[in-house]
């Protein structure tokens, strides 16, 4: 629609906002949207003829003549700054009302210069998409600020230069189209380096002892654990070093046999109390969301990726119901606290409401956002209930969480009190005449703003220790009071090893270590994972054997690129630009050329004079008894180091002669991290190869040989055709024929080998059957084929486009067409495989009267009537579990009612391939 003459152009960056605050502007404007950025640097593939042998042609910027960068309009978006142009022939004024970050800043500077506006120009900004912030927005606007564009473009720049020089070395020597950037490197370093910490992690065990006590029988009873031996104290997890040595000081190493001596002098004897201390307790709320905490906070209670977490905040944001969402202040307005509190009062009371308002300061290293905290939109909020017919899924997961945490930030401490209590017994044993236990517990009497709402913790098995102790209350004790000791066991533990990072636990360090921006948080992570550098499992981060080979590179060839303090410095010099504390010019002249009154060395000098670098060194990882890790052109590889002379068939030293080493090699399958690579692994895995290539036999029907190799993806066999090899007649009717052409180009069989094959005992027979797939079962009614095939996810039928999963690998052979069909007459389940079997059966429980199963489920084994299921506690086997055990877990779980919990609703986006769009014409920037 054109705009009339006379009326107010607006431009945003989405079409969702500029419908929304269309809506609050009324006839007098016209709100259209750019669709993001119109503008950017080209690849220099792209640039004009003439200009691609000149100063431009590297890097489609000129490094020496200011750093002058040269922009297109994508191709995708002339139609749109076609409209633009033409809506603003008839408009009497421009209004720029892209986000309020560089980002937004950026994109409102290339929309002037793109369109060349003759009217009026504001640059409009708002923080909330309300009508009332909208309004005020429309009647306090100001000018572009171009330290704000020109922070953004040296970033633009900065990665243009960062990617277009390092990027070629890890082409040239690890692998091609690997790529190289100012923060994911960094970040894929961070994964790699907490790998690195997991396979030094040596294994060290400890041993403690933890008891029952009572002061008047079993209604006052409470645990308490082992603190200390003779006056020293005991070691635990936090005493041992990463390399398995003890390395605390003054305290005593426990072993299994001194544990259970202790264990068993305590409980004939009585134990004292010698030591009570009784404190407040007291916890502040946490401050309101950043960008960084809610993506954190999001995958920890939402389990959302920082991708997701980021979209759906996009969504809320531009539809109106909450604050900007990239942001690094912790800050409110008077009008949100006035707003949150008076919601807490209403809500809770006016006990949970302090008597002045909570102000936040963001203690977070280079903080630099104006904005506020993400926190629900307008001067008054809108409840999750307000908002419930309105938001559905993942949308009112999100919103609920940031008017959780937003009404939470203003109220009330929690209040209480936590004692600890020490206990003394005396045992008589050798090495340990007098022990020491002791206890804690804290009881909240007034919840506060826990309330409302309680920061999910990234260590599940510390929150899980934390919420106990806060729940235990012990009794009321003073020194001097004899207990009686229940119960007295020794406890064995084993330390562990780093835990890998999350999404959330990544953000956060990051964050703490001024890297990247939290708007670039999600990007990043979805980056190193494209790459191929980072793979998930579960939620932790696990990095590739190629991300250690470019990290190596990275390290040893351009380690300031790659160093935490080179690069959070980098973010702080991008803030003394936008604070036009520093000049553009002179940042990237340093940066690229280096800083001669320092003497340091910028990055094209490093580019420039990189010397000799050993490919096959640096893609080398050591594990140790001469055993390595190579990424090569196809894969990662394990290989064996021989030194030259030695008979890898026996073992011997040559004498006299020169024997080559013949390395043996074994492909590492994609379902190994790399803290799992160990010698012994690896050794397994080269007694694994060492079967590969072994010829089973030959196809009596084809004449061609079957054999049995390892691959990436598994162990699998197949069919070797010979262009020149006569196929062998094997019906004795005359001598062997040669192969057809189309025979010799035809594509081999292939088919993995089943869960329960080895490779080193599989046979001739069994190979030929796993060939034979997929089996045609039969035809329904219609006369549509039924196949059993064996797929990526397990075994299963499919009849046309309808696929059903089978329970197991041997059905494949063995299912008939009567089965089959029984089978495709039941309701399809989407997103659930086949039942499987029970792991135990129990009996009948005598409370509801159903058989009692153990079974595997998502979160591990589980007992069920049907009706009720209880998940296994830690101590309980499933194997072993007895019918009472059973009968009683599903009673503690019926007393304990019906858990309800609202779910997100995830949806599974389809990851599609980003193809770049060929720019061609050209506006170079004035």
């Amino acid at each position: 629609m054109a705009a009339g003459k006379g009326r107010k152009l607006v431009i945003v960056e989405s079409p969702a906002k500029a419908k929304t605050i269309a809506g609050y502007l009324g006839g007098d404007f016209e709100v259209e949207a750019s669709v993001g950025h119109i503008r950017d640097l080209p690849n220099p593939s792209e640039l004009p003829a003439d200009m691609k042998k000149g100063p431009y042609g590297k890097f489609a910027v000129d490094v020496d003549n200011g750093f002058d960068p040269y922009y297109v309009v994508d191709p995708d978006k002339k139609k749109k700054v076609a409209e633009l142009k033409r809506l603003l022939k008839d408009s009497s004024e421009l209004y720029l009302a892209t986000d309020e970050d560089r980002e937004g800043e950026a994109i409102a500077w290339h929309l002037l210069e793109a369109l060349k506006p003759r009217v009026p120009v504001k640059r409009m900004v708002f923080h909330e998409i309300t009508r009332e912030a909208i309004q005020r927005a429309v009647n306090d606007t100001r000018e572009i600020d171009t330290a704000m564009v020109d922070a953004q473009e040296t970033r633009r720049i900065l990665d243009r230069l960062y990617g277009y020089e390092v990027s070629p070395v890890l082409w040239r020597k690890v692998r091609q189209g690997l790529s190289a950037g100012r923060v994911q490197s960094v970040a894929t370093r961070m994964v790699v380096e907490r790998e690195r910490e997991r396979m030094a992690f040596v294994r060290s065990s400890y041993w403690d002892v933890e008891g029952d006590f009572t002061p008047d029988g079993a209604s006052q009873q409470f645990s308490a654990r082992l603190s200390s031996v003779d006056g020293v104290r005991v070691a635990t997890g936090r005493d041992f070093a990463d390399d398995g040595r003890l390395t605390g000081r003054g305290v005593v190493h426990l072993d299994e046999a001194l544990a259970t001596r202790i264990a068993q002098a305590c409980l004939p004897v009585t134990a004292r109390v010698t030591d009570v201390q009784e404190k407040p307790y007291t916890r502040r709320p946490s401050a309101p969301f950043t960008t960084s905490t809610l993506q954190q906070e999001a995958s920890r209670k939402l389990r959302l990726s920082s991708k997701n977490a980021m979209r759906v905040a996009q969504r809320l944001y531009e539809n109106g119901y909450i604050t900007y969402m990239r942001t690094d202040s912790t800050t409110l307005s008077d009008a949100a606290m006035t707003a949150a509190r008076s919601q807490a009062r209403d809500m809770y009371g006016a006990e949970y409401v302090p008597d002045s308002p909570r102000r936040y300061e963001k203690k977070v290293k280079n903080a630099q956002e104006a904005h506020e905290a993400i926190r629900p939109a307008g001067d008054r909020f809108r409840s999750p209930a307000q908002v419930a017919g309105e938001l559905r899924g993942e949308e009112f997961a999100l919103y609920e969480l940031i008017w959780k945490r937003t009404v939470a930030s203003q109220m009330a401490d929690a209040r209480g009190s936590t004692a600890t209590v020490k206990l003394a017994v005396d045992t008589a044993v050798e090495g340990a005449q007098s022990v020491e236990f002791s206890a804690s517990g804290t009881v909240i009497t007034f919840k506060g703003f826990l309330a409302a709402y309680e920061e999910g913790r990234d260590d599940e098995a510390t929150a899980r220790a934390e919420a106990a102790e806060e729940e235990r209350r012990l009794p009321k004790l003073s020194a001097g009071v004899p207990l009686e000791v229940v119960r007295a066991e020794a406890d064995g533990h084993e330390t562990s090893p780093p835990a890998r990072y999350t999404e959330a636990t990544l953000v956060k360090a990051m964050e703490e270590r001024g890297i990247g921006r939290p708007s670039t948080y999600a990007a990043t992570i979805g980056t190193i994972q494209d790459r191929g550098y980072v793979f998930t499992k579960g939620q932790a981060l696990v990095p590739t054997w190629l991300a250690f080979a470019v990290t190596r590179l990275l390290e040893e060839h351009f380690g300031n690129l790659v160093d935490y303090e080179f690069t959070a410095s980098m973010e702080e010099d991008l803030d003394r630009i936008a604070n036009g504390d520093e000049r553009r010019v002179d940042w990237l002249r340093r940066f690229y050329f280096g800083d001669e009154a320092t003497s340091a060395e910028g990055l094209k000098h490093l580019v420039d004079d990189l010397g000799e670098i050993d490919a096959k060194e640096i893609s080398t990882i050591p594990l140790g008894d001469g055993m390595v890790v190579r990424v090569g052109r196809y894969g990662p590889y394990v290989e064996e180091v021989v030194p030259a002379g030695v008979d890898l068939a026996t073992g011997e030293v040559t004498e006299g002669a020169e024997v080559p080493a013949t390395p043996r090699r074994a492909t590492i399958t994609d379902d190994i991290a790399p803290d799992e690579m160990t010698p012994a692994r690896a050794r397994e895995l080269l007694e694994v190869a060492a079967d590969d290539g072994k010829v089973l036999g030959r196809d009596p029907e084809t004449g061609r040989e079957i054999v049995a190799r390892a691959g990436r993806y598994g162990p699998y066999v197949t069919e070797v055709i010979e262009d020149d090899a006569p196929a062998a007649e094997v019906n004795g009717a005359g001598a062997p024929k040669k192969r057809t052409t189309k025979a010799a180009k035809a594509k081999p069989r292939t088919a993995s080998l089943f869960k329960d094959m080895e490779l080193a005992t599989l046979d001739l027979e069994s190979a030929l059957k796993l060939l034979s797939l997929p089996r045609v079962v039969g035809t329904d009614a219609d006369g549509v084929e039924i196949t059993a095939q064996n797929g990526r996810y397990g075994p299963y039928l499919k009849k046309g486009t309808d696929s059903r999963s089978l329970a197991n690998e041997q059905q494949l052979f063995d299912i008939t067409l009567e089965e089959a069909l029984a089978i495709y007459a039941q309701p399809k389940q989407r997103g659930r495989a086949a039942a499987s079997a029970p792991l135990k059966e129990l009996g009948t429980d005598p409370v509801s009267g159903k058989p009692v199963v153990v079974k595997d489920g998502r979160f591990g084994p589980y007992v069920t009537d049907g009706e009720t299921n209880s998940t296994l506690r830690k101590d309980d086997d499933p194997a072993s579990i007895t019918p009472e055990r059973g009968y009683e877990l599903l009673a503690e779980k019926r007393a304990k009612g019906p858990t309800t919990r609202k779910r997100a609703v995830k949806k599974t986006a389809k990851k599609t391939a980003k193809k770049t769009t060929t720019r061609k014409s050209a506006a170079k920037k004035a």
